[in-house]
C-alpha cells in the first residue's frame, strides 16, 4: 500500500498547500484498487499533477461534511464522468452525504454515466472486500465526523510441499483445503492437518485515517497497534485550548495518540494556514519531542506501507 497526500492544509489552501484529501494506492498484485479519502476544493486539480486518474477509483470515503473536506467532490465525479469512465464509484461518507451528491448533481444539471453508490456510515464495520476491511470510528467534532481504520487481512503462509511429498500427497485439490487448515483423512486412514504444514501468516497491514477530532474516547481504539496513523495537528501545543474548542487537535495530542497507541509511525496533517514552512517544520518537532517517528505530511508526499 502507499499514500499519497493531494492537500495538507486545513480550513483553505495555501500557496503551498491545498485543503485536505488523500489517496490510498492498494498494490496488490490482483485485486488493485485506488481509494480517496476526502476530497476537498481543487483536488482534481492536484490529481492532475500525479501519475492517477479519477477513473482508477473505486471507492471514495467523507470523513464529515466540511467544505474543506468535500467541495471538489462534484467537480471530481462530473470530470470523471465527461472523461467516458464507465467503471462503478461507491462513496462513504456520514448522514446527509447523499443529498449533498445528489442535489449538487441535479442543481447543476449534472450525471454521472457510470453507476454511482453512495452510502451513509455508522460507527462499524463499512467495507470488506475480501482482503482487507474498513471499520469507522465516531470523532469529537462540531458535526458528524469518522475516521477510518483500514485492516489488511492477514495472509496464510505458504504450504510446505515438498513435507507433504514425503508424507504421499502430491499437489492437488488436496492442496487447496490444507493450504486452508483443513484436516484431511487419506485413503489410508490417516489424518493430515494442514495447520501441520503451513509456514507462520503474514500480518496485514493496518492504517487509521483520522478526519478531525480533538482528543475523544474512540481514537485509541481506532489507532490501536496500527503500522500507520494520519492524525491532524492543526495548531501547535501552546494553542491546545483554541484547538480543542473548534474539536481539532495540537501537534502534542497527536503525538502522544501515536504513542500511546503503539502506532509504528505518525503522519501530521490539516495544518492551519497560520504556518509557513518554518512553522511546519516548529510543528514536527514539537510531536518528535514525544513521538519520534512522526513525518510531516506535504502535498504529494508519498508514504509507503
Amino acid at each position: 500500500m502507499e499514500l499519497i497526500f493531494l492537500g495538507t492544509s486545513a480550513g483553505v489552501p495555501t500557496r503551498g498547500r491545498n485543503v485536505t484529501s488523500l489517496l490510498l494506492n492498494l498494490q496488490h498484485p490482483t485485486r488493485a484498487g485506488l481509494w480517496m479519502f476526502d476530497c476537498g476544493e481543487g483536488t482534481q486539480h492536484q490529481m492532475l499533477r500525479t501519475a492517477f486518474h479519477p477513473g482508477k477509483l473505486d471507492k471514495i470515503f467523507i470523513s464529515h461534511l466540511h467544505g474543506d473536506h468535500l467541495f471538489g467532490l462534484p467537480g471530481l465525479l462530473c470530470s470523471r464522468s465527461m472523461a467516458g469512465n464507465v467503471q462503478p464509484l461507491q462513496i462513504y461518507g456520514p448522514k446527509g452525504i447523499r443529498e449533498f451528491v445528489e442535489t449538487a448533481l441535479r442543481l447543476s444539471g449534472s450525471w454521472t454515466d457510470y453507476p454511482l453508490t453512495i452510502e451513509e456510515v455508522r460507527p462499524g464495520l463499512v467495507v470488506d472486500d475480501g482482503l482487507r476491511s474498513v471499520t469507522a470510528y465516531p470523532l469529537a467534532h462540531p458535526v458528524e465526523c469518522y475516521g477510518f481504520r483500514v485492516e489488511e487481512h492477514d495472509k496464510p503462509g505458504a504450504l510446505n510441499a515438498q513435507a507433504l511429498a514425503a508424507q504421499g500427497i502430491m499437489p492437488g485439490p488436496l492442496f487447496q483445503r490444507l493450504k486452508a487448515g483443513e484436516t484431511i483423512t487419506l485413503e489410508d486412514g490417516r489424518s493430515i492437518n494442514g495447520a501441520d504444514y503451513l509456514a507462520p501468516a503474514t500480518r496485514g497491514k493496518k492504517l487509521a485515517i483520522f478526519g478531525d477530532t480533538s482528543p475523544c474516547e474512540a481514537s485509541l481504539a481506532l489507532a490501536q497497534g496500527v503500522d500507520l496513523i494520519v492524525h491532524e495537528a492543526t495548531l501547535e501545543s501552546a494553542m491546545e485550548e483554541k484547538a480543542n474548542s473548534r474539536g481539532h487537535s495540537s501537534t502534542r495530542q497527536a503525538a502522544q495518540l501515536a504513542a500511546d497507541a503503539g502506532a509504528g509511525r505518525l503522519v501530521i496533517t490539516h495544518l492551519s494556514s497560520r504556518y509557513d514552512e518554518r512553522g511546519s517544520l516548529a510543528l514536527l518537532a514539537e510531536c518528535r519531542t514525544i513521538f519520534a517517528q512522526t513525518v510531516l505530511a506535504e502535498d504529494f508526499l508519498v508514504v509507503r506501507l
